[in-house]
């Protein structure tokens, strides 16, 4: 476990340790018996004597006939009341029959809340207290309900689901009722003797609680469907499980994992949970049953407000005060980085804005194995993010250079599938990645740069930045003031501390990236640190054998690459990284040797000397917000993996000595540990721990190991149209039967519209979901690994017990294949895979324009533009155009949204030709109009729209288009192709257009 170290043993915050104390076992007594004997009497003459006796003296409630006219013309008699009386009392004996069969079926099943049975409050609550009594000395619970003695309450406040009272705990032994009661007490017991402080009052005043309902059927509670039911979003159940954990529940028992939890243990909820399962103490406290309520009680004085909680804090500040002191005492010259101090988690409001690391939500079995993917990118969220985001833009690009250059075959409609090492790589990558982070660190930097400059303050140098909790730490090199709001001082006048609920508040601004050199390097405990490589007053060392450091270089490399907090920047790559190029090849370059490195970095060191010089600018800081911040003050990063020789250790150590003032950071690789000019060093273990001494840092390094790396730069040099053998490469992955015999089973609308056809609509809540799923693994047809289909749905993470579950509603959703084959399964792989009997509409538009430009429809002219034109009818509109807000966020890592209105504007452009083969002007027309109804800004479309327009022979509607056009382009005007063509068709348009206005 990565730690701060310490000279003080108070640091530790390991939780208190609480010896479970014996327990105390309550046997039954004589009365218990009696009680039970009492109820079995009262029942048998309820239910059994009362309909003998109705049958003896009053006879059935029903008619021997069914003549409704002849009862409506009979008298009114002293006989027709009683007959209305009789079936009166036959109907109450009914329904208290059915209250008693539904109270025995909860007791003796487990079911969490007997079901209400209507009108029959009165009723119900009797059956509830002989049935409770009756099974009072079985193997049922017997505090199932409350004692005979509350038979006096009203019903509406016994049948309130308040999920903290016992009588709404079936299922749980009688013994094990007993031990929970018997822990209860003695944690109060050992409880006593210790003072709570107000704190800690305040906090029980204010706070809510719920209990841990038993199994209903295959169903177990889980902190994901309480958050869901009482927050209003399941993904804030790590509030939960971090004001519970470690606390001791009733049994005795601790919670450890937020997998595991237990029926009738109680959980502290946050303070805007809502739900009439919730038990607000004191408020609800008459409600609820005085074991219950001292239960409570008992585990409330176990939370953060109990005593001990301020002592372990004070701990902590001490070992941070002794760590700062340490620190300031080791030199005047040198950058130094201190782990800022943990603020509480918020009860409300801030907490659910935390996106857990994907190695910190997951359960178990996730824990102790990856499914196979990499776990070096699945805990690198920020490194993740960028090359997914790099990788989708790369793809994006590869796929318009195909369409409209025809490179490579048209190979970028299709872009190639990952197989092997890149398949998993890139699984992990949609794992892993945390683009709403990036979004809000680049957001929150830029916001702050935005606000110095408006209050005309200059950026202060930021050393390392932590990503803490949600919130983001700025370690500055020394004070700077005030910070601008919403940020705040952190734990000394050395941070600035930002909650990522203020962050929110930031919106996108027009200002230059201010710390673009901002690079991971590892976490420590739950913070991330974010070295900032430009502002290190001298050399950054790494020690540590070659492949390690390799490692480490790599992940700098590839997150400095693709990142998106900065906007310019030159990163050269010597002694490593070659292929890396690849990923941004405008920003990583690569050296041959050390020799090349000086020579250039000599020269670039003068030009940015006499260039602030000449702008009067004493750093790159104050240049890089001012006037020419977009022409000048991008960083250079050099990474050196290979070790210098110590003259030119030296030199560097020259050219390092002036660098953060210029922009300029180096990373130096040396195998010995020493390395002269070195402001930090730093040493990488075979255990993949990052370590530097003099700063008290010990860090889980981020890496990105030779395996990786070379999977990462195969996904983008796959994505160039330009790689590979040439030749058509627009065969879709998966083809369907386009004739009358293959008709599918089960067939989605995409384009459009979302409709499913052949398939029940699935539960309500549960329907949003489940559609979700489904769009998904339509749009793969290769296959979804289940981390990536849980982490689309869940971004900020889920248990397994969670997605287990929602896959099997999904196999039960889709069903099965008339040869009992699941249309949902799972292949070699492990990956999720649909069956063919389930297709999308989009699956059938691609195989259309398959079969009509490669198929059938080559040798055929008639059945060409059959193809095509039933093609165009199936486009509907967007992707998934009704998509709920807030889901279907993964479609951002998608190039389908592209993929689609170039695949529509092929198959529009296609049918325009099929048409102007024979003169059909208005029919090109029409197939161009319905094709640009989805690509409105695809330029081939209204090329060819002007072209068939102009074969009408008609000047004034081609003239009315043109100036459609032109009010279309805006003030970015015509592209030149449709300028020069408007030039070719109608040589006047400049002033047709401006005439009419």
């Amino acid at each position: 476990m990565p730690r701060r170290r310490s000279p003080s043993p108070s640091s530790s915050t390991a939780p208190r340790n609480r010896t479970p104390q014996p327990v105390r076992v309550r046997q039954r007594t004589f009365g218990d018996f009696v009680k039970a004997f009492l109820a079995f009497v009262a029942l048998a003459v309820l239910l059994v004597g009362v309909p003998a006796a109705l049958a003896m003296t009053a006879g059935w409630p029903f008619p021997e006939t069914f003549e409704p006219m002849e009862w409506l013309r009979q008298d009114i008699s002293v006989s027709t009341f009683l007959g209305i009386l009789t079936f009166v009392v036959w109907l109450a004996w009914a329904q208290f029959t059915a209250c008693v069969l539904v109270e025995m079926k909860a007791a003796l099943s487990g079911v969490g809340v007997p079901g209400r049975v209507p009108g029959a409050g009165p009723s119900q609550l009797l059956a509830r207290q002989l049935v409770a009594a009756l099974l009072l000395v079985g193997a049922t619970a017997a505090s199932f309900t409350p004692s005979l003695a509350q038979l006096g309450q009203t019903y509406d406040d016994n049948q309130r689901p308040t999920v903290a009272a016992a009588q709404q705990t079936p299922g749980l032994f009688a013994q094990q009722q007993e031990q929970a009661a018997g822990a209860a007490a003695a944690v109060a017991e050992q409880a006593s003797h210790t003072e709570a402080t107000p704190a800690a009052a305040t906090k029980q005043g204010d706070t809510k609680f719920y209990r841990i309902q038993p199994p209903e059927g295959r169903h177990h509670d889980s902190l994901w469907e309480i958050a869901e039911r009482h927050l209003g979003d399941g993904r804030r159940y790590k509030e939960i499980f971090e004001l519970n954990k470690d606390r001791v529940q009733p049994d005795g028992s601790r919670l450890s994992e937020a997998s595991l939890i237990r029926p009738g243990w109680i959980m502290e909820m946050p303070g805007d949970a809502r739900g009439g399962d919730l038990v607000e103490m004191p408020d609800d406290a008459p409600e609820v049953s005085p074991e219950v309520r001292q239960q409570i009680s008992d585990y409330a004085r176990t939370g953060d407000g109990a005593s001990g909680g301020g002592d372990q804090a004070q701990g902590r500040d001490q070992a941070q005060g002794g760590d700062q002191a340490q620190d300031s005492g080791s030199g005047g010259g040198v950058a130094h980085v201190d782990l800022p101090r943990q603020r509480p988690a918020p009860e409300t409001g801030h907490a659910d804005l935390r996106r857990p690391a994907p190695d910190q939500v997951a359960t178990p079995a996730q824990d102790s194995s990856s499914f196979g993917l990499p776990e070096a990118l699945l805990t690198a969220p920020l490194l993740a993010a960028g090359l997914l985001g790099a990788l989708g833009h790369r793809r994006r690009q590869a796929l318009w250079q195909s369409a409209f250059a025809g490179i490579g075959g048209r190979r970028g409609m299709e872009p190639p599938t990952p197989t092997g090492d890149a398949l998993d790589v890139q699984d992990a990558l949609l794992v892993g990645a945390d683009p709403e982070g990036v979004r809000l660190l680049d957001r929150s930097l830029r916001g702050l740069a935005a606000s110095l400059a408006a209050e005309s303050r200059p950026l202060p140098t930021v050393y390392a930045a932590w990503m803490s909790n949600g919130d983001l730490h700025l370690q500055l090199a020394q004070p700077s003031g005030k910070p601008p709001s919403p940020w705040q001082l952190g734990q000394d006048q050395t941070f600035w501390m930002l909650a990522r609920a203020d962050a929110e508040t930031y919106e996108d601004v027009d200002t230059a990236a201010p710390y673009p050199g901002l690079v991971s390097l590892g976490t420590m405990d739950d913070s991330r640190l974010l070295l900032n490589l430009e502002s290190v007053p001298g050399i950054v060392s790494l020690s540590g054998r070659e492949e390690d450091r390799t490692a480490v270089f790599a992940s700098v490399a590839a997150e400095l690459a693709t990142n998106g907090w900065s906007d310019r920047m030159t990163i050269t790559l010597v002694g490593f990284g070659e292929d890396l190029t690849a990923l941004a090849p405008s920003r990583l370059r690569h050296l041959d040797g050390i020799e090349a490195l000086i020579e250039t970095m000599e020269a670039e060191t003068r030009q940015r000397r006499g260039a602030l010089g000449a702008a009067g600018h004493d750093s790159v800081l104050t240049g890089r917000t001012g006037p020419a911040r977009h022409t000048r003050w991008a960083p250079h990063l050099v990474l050196l993996a290979a070790e210098p020789s110590p003259e030119d250790a030296m030199t560097l150590a020259e050219l390092a000595a002036d660098a953060s003032r210029l922009g300029i950071g180096y990373l130096v690789g040396t195998g010995s540990g020493d390395l002269p000019g070195a402001a930090w060093e730093m040493e990488i273990t075979a255990e993949g721990g990052l370590l530097a001494p003099l700063l008290g840092l010990e860090l889980d390094a981020q890496l990105l190991p030779a395996a990786q790396r070379r999977a990462v730069v195969e996904l983008f040099t796959d994505a160039d149209p330009e790689h590979g053998p040439d030749g058509p490469g627009t065969t879709p992955p998966f083809l369907v039967d386009i004739s009358e015999q293959g008709r599918p089973a089960v067939y989605a609308r995409l384009v459009g519209s979302y409709e499913i056809i052949g398939l029940e609509t699935p539960d309500g809540e549960r329907s949003a979901l489940l559609h979700e799923a489904l769009a998904l693994l339509l749009l793969h047809r290769e296959g979804v690994h289940p981390r990536v289909l849980s982490s689309a749905l869940w971004p900020r993470g889920v248990t397994d017990d969670v997605r287990e579950a929602l896959l099997d509603r999904l196999r039960d959703w889709l069903g099965t294949d008339p040869d009992g084959t699941p249309r949902l399964r799972t292949d070699d792989a492990g990956r999720l895979t649909l069956a063919k009997s389930v297709v999308s509409d989009l699956d059938v538009l691609r195989s259309l324009y398959h079969e009509a430009t490669q198929g059938k429809g080559v040798d055929s002219r008639a059945v060409r533009g059959r193809l095509l034109t039933d093609a165009l009818v199936l486009v509907r509109g967007p992707l998934l155009a009704d998509r709920p807000e807030g889901r279907y966020r993964w479609l951002t890592h998608e190039i389908v949204d592209a993929q689609l209105p170039l695949l529509v504007a092929d198959t529009g452009l296609a049918l325009a030709e099929f048409h102007m083969e024979k003169n059909r002007a208005e029919k090109a027309i029409e197939a161009l109009n319905a094709a640009l109804r989805t690509a409105p800004s695809d330029e081939r479309l209204w090329n060819e729209l002007l072209r068939a327009t102009h074969a009408l022979d008609d000047p004034e509607r081609l003239t009315a288009l043109a100036s459609d056009l032109v009010t279309r382009s805006g003030a970015r005007g015509l592209p030149p192709r449709t300028e020069a063509l408007l030039d070719e068709l109608l040589p006047t348009w400049r002033d047709a257009v401006a005439a009419a206005g």
